[in-house]
């Protein structure tokens, strides 16, 4: 294979709702052969030989079943790309058996270039905020009904960008909307609604003026091809990576 040719990669899908659909047809558009469809627990024996002839899986799953679908990757010596959230309660523990047993995993709470761009700029903006105090500031995130998490991994993951930064907040709190709560605490209002793929907010606000910057998902395409490209990065790696090492961000 020349330097330049991509690898045309074998894939398995863990998880075959609309964003696994997606993927799929991604990945068969740049060229990849989706060789096992995984969607419940009983489906794992009836792909043992697909399973080792795999290159990559890709999890879209649910938080409940995305730590099993891991350590069994994991036990088949299978890189996975991680695009589930919910489960990073258990991270450390998936992060130790990762090392432990040399294998390959991409995680990331967004696999949108235009969301991890946003995310950038997030951290940026707290970095330049920290400076003022007079401004309080508050995040919200709107997704389609059918997202069980809440608030969602990119809401957290941009919340805890702010808290490296901006000393006066401590932690965030998952908030109803109105509710109060204590000035070292940065508020997270989460809203589901059909056919939203997904809209975060941040807003800075004073006694005489707002600073507010958004991001807004048109469709969940961007995830998909994001997650196609962290897979095709991550072929042949190993590890424990995120879009930031993707993107140099």
């Amino acid at each position: 294979m020349k330097n330049n040719e991509k690898k045309t990669l074998k894939i398995g899908l863990l998880g075959y709702g609309k964003m696994g659909k997606e993927i799929e047809q991604i990945a068969l558009d740049e060229g990849h052969q989706i060789v096992f469809i995984i969607d419940n627990e009983s489906d794992w024996s009836l792909y043992k030989k697909e399973l080792a002839k795999a290159d990559i899986a890709i999890d879209f799953s649910t938080p409940q079943t995305a730590i099993s679908n891991i350590e069994k990757c994991f036990d088949a010596n299978l890189p996975i790309v991680v695009g589930t959230t919910g489960w990073y309660a258990d991270f450390e523990q998936i992060k130790n058996d990762c090392i432990q047993k040399n294998q390959s995993l991409f995680y990331a709470s967004n696999f949108s270039l235009g969301v991890n761009i946003f995310s950038a700029i997030n951290t940026k903006l707290a970095e330049i905020m920290n400076r003022f105090p007079e401004y309080d500031l508050k995040l919200s995130e709107t997704h389609h009904t059918q997202k069980l998490d809440a608030p969602s991994g990119t809401a957290i993951s941009l919340a805890e960008g702010i808290l490296q930064k901006l000393e006066r907040k401590t932690k965030w709190e998952l908030t109803a909307h109105q509710q109060e709560l204590a000035d070292k605490i940065i508020p997270i209002q989460a809203f589901r609604i059909e056919q939203v793929p997904g809209t975060h907010e941040i807003t800075y606000y004073s006694s005489v003026d707002e600073i507010e910057i958004r991001h807004t998902a048109k469709s969940r395409k961007g995830f998909a091809k994001g997650a196609v490209l962290a897979a095709e990065w991550l072929y042949s790696k190993k590890g424990i990576y995120t879009m930031q090492d993707l993107l140099a961000l």
